[in-house]
């Protein structure tokens, strides 16, 4: 017999005057997870990397629409890659390319959101540093408390065999990740 069953056996009654270890549809209530953040319901921040692959476009405009239906705000970051040692002798010229690249991007971003912005309006950010792609989407969805990251699928062969950026947030294990083909 456990415990409880003999507590009943001797008569033992909780504070509401039942018999006890007996459950009449009351459960206790759940306690918060410790960084749990009362009052919110729904995501506040989705991060969509963007690289201007076919695939990140998709990702992107998939991270606009859960934005929109959340009420989320939806950060687009494109993180300009870091120079090999191969191209650092035209240093400045793949440092110049790099920042056209993110302006191409913005304008694109910005002609998109004037051809929707009577149908429905989302509040976005176009955010961009240097490093390497996984660590700068990282180090950014950490910044801001980001609740979700979009990003594409890898376009590159190589990645089936050391791993695409989106296989490494997954793995990271620290925000949902949506993959997007």
């Amino acid at each position: 017999m456990s415990n409880e069953s003999d507590a009943a056996d001797a008569g033992a009654v909780d504070d509401a005057g039942r018999p006890a270890g007996e459950r009449h549809g009351e459960y206790e209530a759940a306690a918060a997870p410790s960084g749990f953040e009362l009052g919110t319901d729904g995501p506040k921040v989705i991060l969509a990397g963007l690289d201007g692959s076919d695939s990140s476009w998709r990702a992107t405009a998939y991270a606009a629409g859960l934005a929109r239906r959340q009420g989320a705000v939806l950060a687009v970051a494109y993180v300009q890659p870091i120079l090999g040692a191969a191209t650092a002798l035209a240093g400045a010229a793949v440092e110049e390319t790099t920042q056209e690249i993110a302006d191409e991007l913005l304008a694109a971003l910005r002609e998109a959101e004037h051809r929707v912005r009577e149908v429905w309006r989302v509040d976005w950010r176009f955010l961009t540093m240097r490093g390497d792609p996984y660590t700068g989407l990282a180090k950014l969805a950490d910044e801001l408390r980001a609740d979700a990251v979009v990003v594409g699928v890898s376009e590159q062969a190589g990645h089936k065999v050391i791993g695409s950026v989106a296989v490494r947030l997954v793995k990271a294990g620290r925000w949902p990740v949506t993959v997007v083909p």
